[in-house]
């Protein structure tokens, strides 16, 4: 896809983000200073707090995530910023209450009523004023199970560890993860069409930043999701975390992050990845490590303040825009 391609539409790029939780979030608000046309697509794995907790008693997608990213595309005034707020409010105290909040509930209701989360969401959107669109990356809650060692006496020896919030809290050293059918179901964990459509259909389709085996990796474990990104037109790119994570990525390189993407699927082809300059300590193994997925590597301040974890929403957008605009005096 040529440049010309992305800034022709007159409303900006139509836009996809894949992840979950505080990366896509973040991802969210520089994409939104960008195009109005984004379309966020949510790992549905999520098996703690509120979300897990109405997984396991109404057996309906974990919300945390979806919830999320509503409220991150949320119409920043009038009742569009009211029912973000409401959105996000968290039931305190002790009773059966205690600890949800209150779109999680919300949109268990509506999925009682509508019967269709992809339905609800859509109802979601409009209740928010949110002008793209939250999908699930699936229409089913799954179950993730990873290989990690790091556990034993025997620093090779590999266990398997079940669960979202298991594997993100582990204190052992994540190899390689892995997504199954709902309750271990005989087929392989499938997509929801709207989301594979919207991959297709984008001029620009992100991975990352976020938790990197539980919300970047996820995507290219589904599938119809996986051949999606594989094969659309759209420029793909890659924004990397600006520090390791405990748990999931301690003690990684940036470069590790794309070598566990090629072995999480090596057919994957990327044009650019981007990362905080300060955040990496030798750009010519980036440069090595982002070449081999076919990508150039764009090196940039986006981090809110050096050392913080935090991307800052106006700089990456300004990031990515040099990136769609394939301005190549900014690649280093």
């Amino acid at each position: 896809m040529e440049a010309s391609e992305t800034t022709s539409r007159p409303d900006g790029p139509r836009a996809v983000a894949l992840g979950g939780g505080r990366g896509l979030q973040v991802s969210l608000a520089a994409l939104r200073r960008i195009t109005p046309d984004i379309t966020a697509v949510v790992t549905v794995a999520d098996d703690g707090g509120s979300s897990g907790r109405l997984r396991r008693e109404l057996g309906m997608l974990p919300p945390g995530d979806l919830r999320k990213a509503l409220s991150a595309l949320a119409a920043e005034d009038g009742s569009g910023h009211t029912w973000a707020r409401l959105f996000e409010h968290r039931f305190g105290g002790n009773g059966a209450l205690a600890g949800h909040a209150v779109g999680n509930l919300l949109f268990a209701g509506l999925l009682d009523v509508l019967g269709d989360p992809i339905a609800v969401l859509d109802e979601a959107c409009g209740l928010l004023g949110v002008r793209g669109r939250v999908l699930p990356m699936s229409v089913e809650p799954l179950d993730m199970e990873a290989d990690v060692t790091g556990l034993d006496e025997d620093p090779g020896a590999v266990r398997t560890i079940r669960g979202q919030v298991a594997i993100a809290s582990t204190p052992g050293r994540v190899r390689r993860v892995r997504l199954n059918a709902v309750n271990g179901g005989p087929h392989p964990p499938r997509a929801a069409p709207e989301a594979v459509r919207a991959v297709l259909d984008a001029d620009v389709v992100l991975l990352g930043p976020g938790s990197w085996f539980t919300s970047v990796l996820p995507h290219l474990l589904v599938p119809e999701l996986r051949d999606a990104l594989v094969s659309t037109s759209a420029q793909r790119i890659v924004v990397l975390n600006l520090v390791p994570q405990p748990g999931e990525t301690a003690d990684f390189s940036p470069e590790q992050h794309l070598d566990v993407i090629s072995e999480h699927e090596p057919k994957l082809r990327v044009d650019a990845v981007l990362a905080d300059s300060d955040a990496v300590p030798t750009p010519d193994r980036l440069r090595a490590a982002a070449s081999g997925l076919g990508a150039q590597t764009l090196l940039d301040r986006v981090a809110a303040a050096p050392g913080s974890g935090k991307h800052d929403p106006d700089a990456l957008a300004a990031s990515l825009t040099a990136a769609l605009e394939r301005r190549t005096d900014r690649w280093p």
